[in-house]
């Protein structure tokens, strides 16, 4: 409910922020004045530094570089979350007060950079054609409209998938020929299905991460199928491939897992058991405060591919507010933001990946075996691809409506229709 209420109130002040300026109270321009005479307060929006002692020393360290250049200046984060990121934006830009740095993901460039909202960055010399060197190519699009770039990569929330050996074994599967294809997947998946006498599922053969809903899931079986969610802003899912990468859901829910579940710990299922397969995060740890090396050797991950080898990559996005009176400062914080050492802290903190050039020889992905595994499969990523205007409201309706199909509440075909022409 609150992050459906959060993309109604950001539709909303979108639609009105190119006519209104606000009545928010704001700093006096710092733009064009020496870094160390400036003064006023830089406000930072992002998600990227978890509530934790942790967090807190390494974004102060961000501050402290940030500092060397504009001593004179405070810096007023505000640390939100991907659950609530859309209710402060909203706020923000409703209000008139609106923040100087805001970091976002994969998905919303497009939508804010189509309303004016972020600032281009190569009014900073940073374009497409130069952020190719400095970043890894999966997240180029993502930060791109219209040609320009709009946000600085900074972390790549990759999607691998896990196995069981020993499930697959049990079951006379080969663990070193792991399914790929959406006909394997399921064959396999529903070998390793587990029941009790009444037939409830009591080890799940597939965990599609989908507990809330399935756009994620949907993006990334239909990419592995050659067919792009969206292309130049237009739906290509209302398609054969789309309506049959649905109905595939549709026929693994309650089938080979129970719709809804999760654990108490919020782990991917294959982690503990729970699940023989599944789609799991950006890294593991196999220490003995994470799942222990016994389970970590137990694991083997691979990606999907039903005509196209594909690796799901989100991210955590940069951004200058095109309203700012600070740019050329937030600018400089951006700087400090993506120094090598901070994006590797900033890996560790969130188990991803630093988005810098050769995110493989990363600390994190040197780290343990799944950082590795899609750090170096980054090359194959895949995602919503280039959305429409409308994209914030759209992944609230994809959601729901896939949802409905999936539990046999709505005609699946019907469902990508009517999403294919809420896109335009």
């Amino acid at each position: 409910m609150r992050r459906g209420v959060g993309l109604t109130l950001l539709a909303a002040a979108l639609s009105v922020v190119v006519s209104s300026c606000g009545n928010g109270v704001i700093d006096k321009s710092t733009d064009g004045v020496p870094p160390a005479e400036a003064t006023g307060t830089l406000r930072i929006l992002l998600p990227s530094f978890p509530p934790s002692t942790k967090g807190r020393e390494e974004f102060q360290k961000v501050v402290d570089d940030f500092h060397q250049a504009y001593p004179k200046m405070k810096v007023e984060p505000d640390f939100a979350t991907y659950n609530n990121l859309n209710e402060k934006l909203s706020t923000s830009i409703a209000a008139g007060i609106p923040y100087d740095v805001m970091v976002t993901g994969v998905g919303w460039i497009q939508p804010f950079a189509s309303k004016r909202i972020f600032d281009d960055l190569g009014n900073y010399g940073v374009t497409p054609d130069v952020i190719k060197e400095k970043s890894v190519a999966a997240l180029i699009p993502a930060a791109t409209y219209d040609g320009k770039l709009y946000a600085y990569p900074l972390v790549a929330d990759a999607r691998a998938v896990a196995l069981r050996k020993s499930a697959f074994r049990e079951a006379g599967l080969d663990p070193d020929k792991p399914p790929t294809s959406l006909t394997e997947l399921k064959a396999a998946a529903e070998k390793l299905t587990k029941r009790d006498k009444d037939g409830n599922i009591t080890r799940s053969g597939f965990d599609l991460a989908s507990a809330t809903g399935f756009r994620q899931s949907f993006t990334t079986f239909l990419t592995s199928t050659g067919t792009q969610l969206y292309v130049k802003g237009q739906p290509t899912f209302d398609s054969q491939a789309g309506l049959d990468t649905l109905n595939w859901i549709k026929s693994m829910i309650n089938n080979v897992q129970p719709y809804g579940q999760t654990n108490a710990a919020q782990q991917p299922l294959v982690y503990s058991g729970e699940a023989a397969m599944g789609i799991v995060g950006a890294a593991v740890d196999c220490s003995d405060k994470g799942i222990g090396q016994k389970n970590c050797d137990d694991l083997k991950f691979f990606r999907f591919n039903s005509g196209k080898e594909i690796e799901y990559v989100g991210g955590d996005l940069a951004s200058i507010g095109s309203r700012s009176r600070h740019k050329d400062a937030a600018w400089a914080f951006i700087q400090s933001l993506t120094k090598p050492t901070t994006l590797d802290a900033l890996a560790k903190l969130n188990k991803k990946i630093p988005a810098y050039k050769d995110a493989g020889n990363s600390p994190q992905a040197k780290s343990n075996p799944l950082s590795k595994f899609v750090a170096d499969g980054l090359v194959y990523a895949a995602n919503e691809n280039e959305v429409p205007s409308n994209w914030l409201e759209m992944r609230g309706n994809f959601d729901i409506q896939l949802t409905q199909a999936v539990l046999g509440q709505k005609d699946p075909a019907k469902v990508l229709h009517n999403l294919a022409g809420q896109s335009r």
